[in-house]
């Protein structure tokens, strides 16, 4: 669910698989390049790293997001930078609760300034992917998963 803070993308999502296997599946740098994008993430705070997609040179995006690891609770919670070096100055932090034989995982994207026509832009395309696509992607993968 969307929330009204301008500032943020916040949503919640629950995966009938157990937390460990979640885990992985946020933090594992191939299984996340089948849910977000091709990467050089590792699982280490101060790490850093890039994401690669496709360049939309419409809104000024090379295709290349600059991250780093600011915090890691093994098995509970993963925050990262997320920059493209202009205009975006982000973090993204993923949060894992046990919820009865699954887990619910909450995504929060933050940082977005509402007086900027261009990241309220960002902030709308981005909520909507997170929460229709990657989400989707990684209950596609986590039913792949042993």
């Amino acid at each position: 669910m969307m929330t009204d803070d301008l500032t943020a993308i916040r949503v919640d999502h629950f995966y009938a698989h157990p937390p460990a296997k979640v885990w992985r599946a946020l933090t594992d740098p191939e299984l996340m390049a089948r849910w977000l994008m091709p990467n050089s993430f590792r699982l280490e705070i101060g790490h850093e790293f890039t994401f690669t997609t496709e360049p939309r040179p419409n809104v000024g995006f090379d295709g290349i997001v600059y991250c780093r690891v600011l915090e890691i609770e093994p098995g509970k919670l993963l925050k990262i930078s997320w920059s493209d070096r202009k205009k975006a100055d982000w973090t993204v932090s993923w949060r894992l609760e046990g919820e009865g034989r699954g887990t619910r995982v909450f995504l929060d994207h933050e940082g977005f300034d509402p007086d900027d026509p261009a990241q309220r832009f960002s902030r709308k395309i981005m909520g909507g992917g997170w929460r229709t696509h990657h989400f989707t992607k990684i209950a596609e993968l986590l039913t792949t998963l042993p």
